[in-house]
């Protein structure tokens, strides 16, 4: 059975298109092993760690400073963030 480039391609192409679906459903991030807080307005676009009102899942957003979308941070450091709250904006 001869394999062509064509044939190779598309099984490329095909599993590409698979690992960017896992990627669009992998939700939200898992909380750390470190005390935490959700830090609201911070995100920078495409790194936020859940879904917001307007996106499914984490790492969606696409502008930063989005005030319902979140990181995890160390406890106490959100307040010292200059735009960071605790609660969603």
């Amino acid at each position: 059975m001869k394999i062509t480039n064509a044939t190779l391609f598309a099984a490329a192409t095909a599993a590409m298109g698979l690992m960017s679906i896992a990627a669009a459903n992998a939700g939200p991030a898992t909380p750390p092993s470190y005390e935490f807080e959700k830090c609201f307005g911070v995100a920078a676009g495409g790194q936020n760690d859940c879904q917001t009102a307007t996106n499914s899942c984490g790492g969606s957003v696409a502008a930063g400073g989005q005030g319902d979308a979140w990181v995890f941070v160390p406890k106490g450091v959100c307040s010292k963030i200059n735009g960071g709250s605790l609660e969603p904006k």
